[in-house]
């Protein structure tokens, strides 16, 4: 099997909002970028990050108002991170441990470069994989 870095699969367009950003906005701008996931900001900071799926459990299903709450208030502050010379199964290997289905994915000097998701390693680990499928049948992403 090849051995695919980080970087080689990555995600390299990031969408940072800040954390003031209402959930409708943030689901619009998923949307038109056709990704699941946006990085948060406190001015230049950043301090976590918001899902599709973080904007379904901790918002929708607790019934708060996607116009007048903000991705800070729902935003997961532990971000997992890895560099972007690592190998991917050992992002892999590093969300199996975490519990996570997204990693950041920073340089050397831990400036942010990319997003690597499970979707992202299941192309590039196992291309016969159901998540490669649709993948493969889904529009691309950047």
């Amino acid at each position: 099997m090849t051995t695919y870095r980080v970087a080689d699969v990555m995600t390299k367009e990031v969408i940072y909002l800040p954390a003031e950003t209402t959930l409708d906005e943030a689901a619009i701008a998923m949307r038109e970028a056709d990704i699941g996931d946006i990085v948060v900001t406190e001015g230049a900071s950043l301090v976590g990050m918001v899902t599709d799926r973080d904007i379904v459990v901790r918002a929708v299903a607790e019934r708060k108002d996607p116009r007048s709450t903000t991705i800070g208030s729902i935003t997961t502050r532990e971000v997992v991170m890895i560099e972007q010379h690592s190998n991917a199964a050992d992002a892999a290997n590093l969300m199996r441990e975490r519990g996570v289905r997204r990693v950041l994915v920073c340089d050397a000097e831990r400036q942010l470069v990319g997003i690597i998701s499970l979707g992202d390693l299941a192309m590039c680990l196992d291309p016969n994989s159901a998540l490669s499928d649709i993948a493969e049948k889904a529009p691309a992403r950047q």
